[in-house]
């Protein structure tokens, strides 16, 4: 079937500015709970090893314990779909677009997008960049192409922080405040990850960019 034709279908959309984090989901409702359209945080940031790169993160499937994280897969019949805004308009103006499928991840992008909106086109006519589905435990493996985009895709250590223990002593008013520096609810746990790093002068010429991400499933 050509990708190129399949139309699909918003699940879940987190939006954020440029390098600050707008949202954080690690719950979900039981349909979107465990599988790849299962949005947990999303990261853009200037590069650390590049300050002429910007890097875009989605991480999916929270919760994730060590023996799930050997047996978790990302979804073939879901896209991720990195969404940047150059005009201030809060429209996509380009996309990056991760696809799945026999063990690889496939990265089409950046590139302008047929339509805008929450239904999406697969952008084949855009870059494309390859990289192997990192295994649980193994070497990470990165796909590049030429024009210097990096793409990784596998289980991650969940960066979120967050103590839900105290939060409860808060809401229930047995506490004002959170502790420093806490107990991090989420350690030991994992998720999915996709990141891509792209060269800035791919992006456009904005001093500032709006970027969001979601989660769509084929229909």
């Amino acid at each position: 079937m050509n990708k190129k034709n399949l139309l699909i279908t918003l699940i879940v959309a987190l939006v954020a500015s440029l390098g600050v984090l707008w949202a954080a989901d690690h719950i979900d409702a039981p349909g979107v709970s465990s599988t790849s359209s299962d949005i947990t945080d999303y990261y853009a940031f200037e590069s650390p090893e590049n300050n002429d790169n910007l890097v875009f993160v989605c991480n999916t499937q929270g919760l994730l314990d060590p023996t799930a994280s050997a047996t978790a897969a990302f979804d073939e019949n879901v896209l991720l779909e990195f969404n940047i805004d150059n005009t201030g308009d809060n429209v996509e103006d380009l996309v990056i677009q991760a696809i799945f499928q026999d063990g690889k991840v496939r990265v089409y992008g950046p590139v302008k997008p047929d339509a805008t909106g929450t239904i999406s086109t697969v952008q084949t006519s855009g870059m494309r960049t390859d990289a192997a589905i990192t295994a649980y435990g193994a070497t990470p493996a990165i796909g590049t192409n030429s024009s210097g985009i990096k793409v990784f895709a596998g289980p991650r250590d969940d960066p979120f922080f967050m103590d839900f223990a105290q939060f409860g002593k808060i809401i229930a008013g047995n506490a004002t405040g959170f502790n420093n520096p806490g107990s991090d609810t989420f350690a030991g746990t994992n998720v999915l990850s996709v990141v891509v790093e792209v060269p800035k002068t791919m992006l456009g010429s904005a001093a500032m960019l709006n970027t969001w991400v979601e989660s769509k499933r084929k229909i």
